[in-house]
């Protein structure tokens, strides 16, 4: 008895815990946004340097643009199917991305900003090598279409840098309908009178902040991530590069370089099988703590006269499973070969679980078309596995129930002599063939299964403004009149009453205790979370009642026929 009510304490503190941290960092003030006035593509971070190791034979490397960057540089506007984009002229940088499909968690009528001044957060790139144009140089942009037309497949920005010795240089974003991917590429003619073995490099830049509204349930993780083969995937913690003591694999001729936040990633994905030399560092100068991550690539060594490109796709978007998936693919089979870019969708400890319970979802979604109708069916479908395990747990509780009275007998009877009290109550067990842990064990089986379907709602981007059924309009956002959350309370005090009540008063009013603390942690968790809990809940009370039932009328039926 005493080792059931234990383990039941330790998963309800557990919990708890988890939920009340949680509630902090709801109630944390949000971030001061950054000044208008100072966006963050004028950083006065240097352009980063490739090792020895990555060098071409013959090479000639500097670090270029140390000098301090312009204040103000024009910007040029682009509208896809997909973003709306802003390309600074100094360096040609990304430094506003809007997602169109999805709306931002303050301000339903606009767009979500993924790179944007507010969090500094943009995606530079350049070419290291003497007189090359990096980050810091103004570019110029060519004539062209900035919005893709209703039947384009494509849409191409063209900047240019002031030519240095006879070397041009432009850079080209190309943007493809439907697609998450820009390829960014540059074209370099050498029209020099030496050879020219340059590199590129590709970072993304910014703050140490997370998102706003996404850190209202638990901390989700935000910050840079490496992939390689070896060394798998490889979060890196802000306060790390603080202390230099970021740990990953630096260099590879494989993998990629990604920020990550919760739903959303942009990700460098360079080509398979070729050199690359990874780094992330904490930007000098900056007013506010800064940080980027970047990938450096070697160019083709170029003869004088000889012209060359090199381009590096970048995905922007969300992390969307199936988008994901097919980027992973091999080439041959219509992927990029970005192996691994899956695993950026945080499913927490459980990632084994979650992937193939999410994997169900939304093979549900595809029959049902709603993702709060997909929710319901999918816990069902697992309440209904775990029907033998819940069903064996139920009958012990039941029975404990019974014998509830006579144990508080023998306590009362035996309170000070607790080795007498542990000896009644074990031949009490043994002649109602009770296992004390019998309620305990089944649950505590189901409980990783359980969290593991918890991450996966809560890492689906998918349930972002997922309408479930009249006032539920976003399955990614608190309920908005409570009713939900409400309802939640209202079972789990059913469940607290189907349950023995505990011979001490003080566990019995912890007891008691619990709906309440829990259910008001559950005002500010997303609806499709608090749906998934309402209907496994309830699923419960019906097994629950109705074993209880059984065994109660099976237990009065065989006293009346002794008496």
């Amino acid at each position: 008895m005493d080792n059931r009510r234990l383990l039941l304490l330790l998963v309800f503190s557990f919990s708890l815990v988890m939920l009340w941290d949680a509630w902090q960092k709801y109630n944390l003030p949000k971030a001061v946004p950054a000044t208008a006035g100072a966006p963050a593509a004028q950083s006065v971070g240097v352009a980063p340097q490739p090792t020895v190791s990555l060098q071409t034979p013959n090479a000639v490397m500097a670090v270029p643009g140390t000098g301090p960057a312009p204040v103000k540089a024009e910007t040029v506007s682009v509208k896809t199917d997909l973003f709306s984009v802003e390309v600074s002229a100094l360096g040609g940088d990304i430094v506003g991305l809007d997602l169109n499909r999805y709306k931002a968690i303050d301000e339903k009528d606009k767009s979500l900003s993924l790179f944007e001044a507010k969090h500094q957060y943009v995606a530079q790139s350049g070419l290291i090598g003497e007189g090359l144009p990096n980050h810091k140089t103004i570019f110029a942009a060519l004539p062209g279409a900035r919005e893709m037309g209703a039947d384009a497949k494509t849409l191409t920005l063209r900047l240019e840098a002031p030519a240095v010795d006879g070397v041009r240089v432009a850079k080209i974003l190309t943007f493809t309908r439907g697609s998450y991917l820009i390829d960014v590429a540059y074209e370099v003619d050498n029209g020099s009178q030496k050879e020219l073995a340059p590199h590129a490099y590709f970072q993304l830049q910014r703050d140490a902040k997370a998102p706003a509204g996404e850190t209202t349930m638990v901390s989700t993780f935000t910050g840079p991530a490496v992939y390689t083969e070896h060394d798998k995937y490889q979060k890196i913690d802000f306060s790390d590069i603080d202390k230099g003591k970021a740990k990953f694999a630096t260099k590879a001729d494989n993998g990629w370089l990604a920020m990550v936040q919760h739903y959303f990633v942009a990700a460098w994905l360079p080509a398979v099988k070729a050199p690359r030399e990874y780094y992330v560092r904490k930007v000098e100068g900056s007013r506010e703590p800064m940080y980027t991550a970047g990938v450096i690539v070697p160019v083709a060594q170029m003869a004088p006269g000889t012209r060359t490109t090199l381009s590096m796709p970048l995905y922007a978007g969300p992390q969307v499973q199936s988008v994901l998936d097919q980027l992973a693919r091999p080439v041959v089979d219509g992927g990029i070969g970005a192996e691994g870019l899956p695993l950026v969708v945080d499913y927490g400890w459980l990632t084994i679980v979650a992937a193939p319970i999410f994997w169900c979802l939304d093979a549900i979604h595809k029959l049902v078309g709603n993702w709060g109708w997909a929710i319901v069916l999918l816990t069902v479908g697992i309440k209904a596995l775990f029907y033998p395990l819940s069903a064996a747990s139920y009958k012990s509780m039941a029975k404990m129930r019974q014998v509830t009275p006579r144990l508080t007998a023998l306590k009362e009877r035996h309170g000070s002599d607790r080795a007498k009290l542990n000896q009644e109550m074990m031949e009490l067990y043994k002649r109602e063939k009770i296992n004390p842990l019998g309620g305990c064990l089944p649950i505590m089986v189901q409980i990783p299964v359980f969290i593991a379907l918890y991450w996966a709602l809560l890492g689906a981007v998918e349930m972002r403004d997922a309408p479930w059924v009249l006032w539920i309009t976003d399955l990614s956002s608190a309920d908005p009149f409570y009713v939900l959350p409400v309802v939640m309370v209202v079972t789990m005090l059913i469940q607290t009453k189907l349950n023995p009540t505990p011979p001490d008063p003080i566990q019995a009013k912890v007891m008691m205790m619990m709906p309440f603390i829990f259910g008001g942690m559950f005002f500010f968790f997303p609806a499709g979370l608090v749906l998934y809990w309402v209907v496994n809940n309830t699923l419960s009370i019906i097994q629950q009642w109705q074993i209880t039932r059984v065994i109660e009328g099976g237990g009065k039926a065989a006293n009346d026929a002794k008496a």
